[in-house]
């Protein structure tokens, strides 16, 4: 067996490269072919747990569109920010902290015959594998040190799609400039351009289409509308409020029927939730935010807004304040109190909201963040449990299965559910000793895991992927989200409905 290789490259980031591949995962899986993911090298702090570590949140929803076990030789490099000037470096998925220490420009030819030996086992054990480029194959500044666009083009005989984001407007130029800076044997592997997002008057593409192909040879193989409701979790970025799925006929609970979490009746605001709003869900948008994608189901749940906070007046009105995961917890926490953030949170718990941190987020949440390792940095903490973190040189990188014992307060619909998800972190929490010989509680929930305050309203846990369980959907709000099947269903019914008739089965032809 040796696989074809379709690959998906952009004229910039944020054009659609990830969408257009999981899109094509699922396209070629539903036709029988045995189909896989690649990505060489991927920067994002959403990541996500599988045999041997972390990858990329693309590549494991990728590999799931395909109908496969996600792996680390999908994404065989990950680059995780921890500062604007420098990332973690994760190879096969695992830290590696010589590499981690290596100027960036150093660090590709290191990593290459790694990179180059998962993507041949994973061509000889497939029909398809669907590969996705990074940020655009054009940046002149980068080739020489390339390892995740045209080298990996060149070394699988990719049949390359050019992909731009039409909405931004330039798309033509975009995708000539692209064209144009490339080598005229990296042209040769350019089998079509994708217009992606469009919205507007179709008339008014003509003759550019036509016209580019004079240019370039290159036909426009594709024009994607704009894909308002995908449900796809976002790779990297805050996504936006925008529903992303309407409300299922009879998702809705019956009138009168309360949200574990939610008020009584609900205000109506179809422009930032599908259908009445019966709660808002605040999540703290801090810059190093990690494995936002979790957060997905909440756009996508009836009855539910999710309003992304960068300062308080952003939380007015929210019935629950996450803190989320964070790729440098001490420096977001400073943040955090920069914006006056801290204050927001502490009133809002001290009036009897409810308050949840997720890993980084619960970290936060005690009273103090201790770094003997120089892995994060030290701090005080928000003082909201009485929990201290010590950051180990050694990271916690698992796929976890627990069920929460006797939960209190607003929390308390979470009693007896079993949750699944991951756990990745440096830090390791306890109860601070000082605080319980002085008669402090933290009221562990799931042992090792997951602990309460005194009153109930405030819970921490370490457990990443909290919403995308739907028995915590069910227990929470009483309503669950589109299946990720769904979604990936949908996005392969555009794209065959959006590409010109037999393209797709072209590009994979012998």
């Amino acid at each position: 067996m040796a696989a074809v290789c379709v690959m998906v490259l952009g004229t910039s980031s944020g054009a659609g490269k990830s969408w257009l591949a999981t899109a094509l995962c699922r396209h070629y899986a539903r036709q029988g072919l045995k189909v896989a993911p690649f990505k060489a090298q991927n920067m994002s702090n959403n990541a996500r747990v599988v045999d041997g570590g972390e990858i990329g949140s693309a590549q494991y929803f990728q590999a799931l569109a395909a109908g496969a076990e996600p792996e680390v030789r999908m994404n065989p490099v990950l680059l995780k920010p921890e500062a604007d000037t420098h990332s973690q470096y994760v190879l096969m998925g695992r830290v590696d902290a010589e590499l981690t220490a290596l100027p960036w420009r150093e660090r590709g030819e290191r990593a290459w015959p790694t990179v180059r030996r998962a993507l041949h086992e994973l061509i000889a054990e497939h029909e398809v594998v669907v590969i996705e480029g990074a940020g655009s194959p054009a940046e002149i500044n980068l080739m020489p040190n390339d390892i995740v666009n045209l080298r990996v083009a060149r070394e699988a005989k990719a049949r390359c799609l050019l992909v731009t984001d039409v909405d931004r407007g330039g798309a033509f130029a975009h995708l000539y400039g692209t064209w144009s800076l490339l080598s005229e044997a990296d042209r040769a592997l350019i089998r079509g351009f994708v217009l992606n997002k469009f919205r507007g008057d179709a008339s008014l593409l003509q003759p550019g289409p036509q016209q580019l192909q004079d240019l370039t040879g290159v036909p426009m193989l594709g024009v994607i509308p704009m894909q308002w409701r995908h449900g796809l979790p976002e790779e990297d970025g805050v996504f936006d409020m925008t529903p992303t799925l309407p409300a299922a006929r009879g998702s809705l609970p019956p009138e009168g029927v309360r949200f574990a979490l939610g008020r009584p009746g609900g205000e109506t605001d179809r422009s930032h939730a599908a259908g009445p709003v019966h709660i808002t869900v605040a999540v703290l948008a801090w810059p190093r935010i990690s494995n936002l994608d979790e957060f997905q189901p909440l756009k996508n749940l009836p009855g539910v807004r999710l309003k992304w906070v960068r300062a308080p007046a952003d939380g007015a009105g929210a019935d629950v304040v996450v803190l989320p995961g964070s790729k440098a917890t001490a420096a977001d926490l400073d943040w955090l109190r920069e914006q006056g953030l801290d204050r927001w949170v502490a009133d809002h718990a001290a009036r009897g909201g409810r308050v949840l941190g997720v890993c980084g987020g619960l970290q936060v949440l005690g009273e103090a963040l201790i770094d003997t390792e120089g892995i994060d940095g030290n701090a005080p903490g928000l003082g909201l449990l009485p929990l201290v973190t010590s950051f180990a040189r050694d990271k916690t990188v698992r796929r976890t299965e627990a069920a929460f014992t006797t939960v209190r307060g607003p929390w308390a619909a979470l009693s007896g559910v079993r949750v699944s998800g991951y756990e990745i972190h440096h830090g390791q929490t306890a109860p601070h000793p000082a605080m319980v010989a002085a008669g402090a509680v933290a009221h562990e929930v799931i042992p090792g895991l997951a602990w309460q305050n005194t009153e109930g309203n405030v819970l921490g846990l370490y457990l990443h992927g909290l919403f995308e369980d739907d028995r915590v959907l069910r227990a929470l709000f009483g309503a669950t989200a589109p299946t990720l099947e769904t979604v990936f269903d949908r996005l392969a019914d555009s794209v065959r409905e959006h590409f010109i008739p037999g393209a797709l089965d072209a590009l994979i032809a012998p």
